[in-house]
């Protein structure tokens, strides 16, 4: 048994539309999307009467796809807990970019905010973390010189 290769990472949001504006912004395409409750989704997911809507999105390179999923039904009751970038469990998505300083300003412009600074990584890489809609991190890396 192998692991062939990763087919998507899903993003559990409240807010779907903000969520997918984020990442077309940073040049997701839009695959499709959906709406799915079932037995199906209740045995995968281990929740009962699950209903979800969700947006599959494709990074520009057709590498990776992330899949943007909001629950309608059960909440999680806790709702929104923006975390550090040191707490326990997956905390950003890494995406390797071009023009890293045009990214950063378009994105606070839009009222994103940068979790740090953008640092130089031994003059081969610039990056910095973003913190997108509901506390989402993700990590810009543009190579400097390879």
């Amino acid at each position: 048994m192998k692991i062939k290769h990763v087919d998507h990472i899903g993003i559990n949001v409240e807010n779907l539309e903000t969520a997918t504006i984020f990442f077309t912004d940073l040049g997701f395409s839009v695959m499709g999307e959906a709406k799915m409750q079932g037995k199906l989704l209740d045995e995968v997911t281990g929740l009962s009467d699950a209903r979800t809507e969700l947006v599959m999105l494709q990074a520009p390179d057709s590498q990776l796809c992330l899949e943007v999923i909001k629950y309608h039904h059960p909440v999680d009751p806790e709702g929104i807990r923006p975390r550090g970038a040191n707490a326990l469990g997956m905390q950003h998505i890494s995406f390797e970019v071009e023009g890293l300083d045009g990214i950063v300003k378009t994105l606070l412009a839009k009222g994103h905010e940068l979790v740090g600074s953008v640092q130089n990584y031994k003059d081969v890489w610039k990056l910095c973390y973003i913190r997108g809609p509901e506390g989402i991190i993700i990590e810009l890396a543009e190579r400097i010189k390879k």
